[in-house]
Order: structure tokens, then sequence, then C-alpha cells
């Protein structure tokens, strides 16, 4: 591992950010960045500030994009928001509202 980076309680759903990091595990950072800007999901957006901060990161080290690979990247559940909605005949029902804690590894490429 050269750098990393990581985002915690991050306002999406754990498993709506697993499918668009499935789509860029193992590539090397100009590509990815070039499917995050083209992936239509709310959380590539947020999954691209994460990579660039880890490839920022990188850049203090004296490496450059061209060298690094998504090593790791990970989604790991957050706590949950709870919130109620009202329902019909006087009741409420509860409203989970997921984070995430999102982790990115860059390493050389070989």
């Amino acid at each position: 591992m050269i750098a990393y980076a990581k985002g915690r309680y991050l306002r999406v759903s754990p498993m709506k950010a697993r499918q668009v990091i499935d789509l860029i595990r193992g590539k090397d950072v100009p590509t990815s960045q070039a499917i995050l800007t083209h992936v239509q999901k709310g959380s590539a957006q947020i999954i691209g500030k994460i990579l660039n901060s880890a490839v920022s990161n990188a850049k203090q080290k004296g490496l450059g994009e061209e060298q690094l690979y998504i090593s790791r990247i990970s989604a790991d559940q957050g706590p949950s928001w709870k919130r109620y909605r009202a329902a019909s005949f006087g009741r409420a029902t509860p409203i989970l509202k997921k984070t995430t804690h999102l982790t990115i590894e860059l390493d050389l490429r070989t």
C-alpha cells in the first residue's frame, strides 16, 4: 500500500456504493477516473472524490497517477440514521437511512 484515503459516514447505501466500486476494482487510476465520470450513479461522484484524495496523498510522496492502481477498495456499513414516517391508522413505520465507510488503497503497478 502506497497511499490510502477513507471516507466515513457517507450518505449512500453500501449496497449502492458496491455496485460502482466493483467496476473500478483492480484498474489503474486514469481508467477508473474515466469510468467514474461516465457512470450515472449518485455514488460515483462521492467515490471519485475519495479516489482523488488518495491520488493526492500519493502525489505527496512523489508518485504520478499513471504508476498507480487500486489495490483494495471496500464499502463497509456505517451507522444507520433512524427516522419514522407516518402510516395509516395513526401508526409510524421506521426508516433506516444507511451510511457507508469507504476505503481506497493505491499501490504501484509492477
